[in-house]
């Protein structure tokens, strides 16, 4: 399968100059209250968000859709959670990447904890890979790729993406 890249060059240009405004309104929404994401066994996905990653476990409740399944919740800061969903019983089979559903989820930490957290992470053999040298990609016990980045909220590399 062949790419047409300068089309695409052409789109995204396209697309920036019809779309992208100079004075942008603000958002009707107040911010992202939680991702939910699935996990097969709860205590070792808080053990490598809470013991790892250093997120705070904030809440662990059942399931109001699904009766013996849990859904918990971590603090990513700024009053942000990162939540899940176990559902005992169900075969969900392993993590996937598909159209609409989860590529990564990125999350800025500043540079000395990206250093703490990217040396834990070597020393409790989690795969990982270094980009940039500012972000950190790697995937949690159930295969969901997450992102350290080591910028401010609203940069990315060096430059303003809000």
């Amino acid at each position: 399968m062949s790419v047409d890249h300068p089309a695409i060059e052409a789109a995204r240009e396209r697309i920036r100059v019809e779309h992208l405004r100079e004075h942008r309104p603000r958002s009707s929404v107040r911010g992202v209250h939680h991702v939910a994401l699935l996990c097969s066994d709860v205590e070792t996905t808080i053990a490598f968000y809470q013991d790892l990653l250093e997120f705070p476990l904030t809440e662990i409740v059942e399931n109001r859709d699904y009766r013996g399944s849990n859904h918990f919740f971590f603090d990513v800061g700024n009053g942000n959670l990162l939540a899940f969903f176990d559902f005992p019983g169900l075969d969900l089979g392993p993590y996937r990447e598909v159209l609409g559903g989860l590529h990564h989820i990125a999350l800025s930490v500043d540079p000395a904890t990206w250093e703490r957290l990217r040396g834990k992470l070597e020393a409790a053999g989690v795969p990982h890979q270094i980009e940039s040298g500012a972000s950190i990609y790697f995937r949690d016990p159930d295969g969901a790729r997450l992102e350290l980045l080591a910028d401010p909220l609203g940069e990315m590399y060096g430059s303003r993406v809000l």
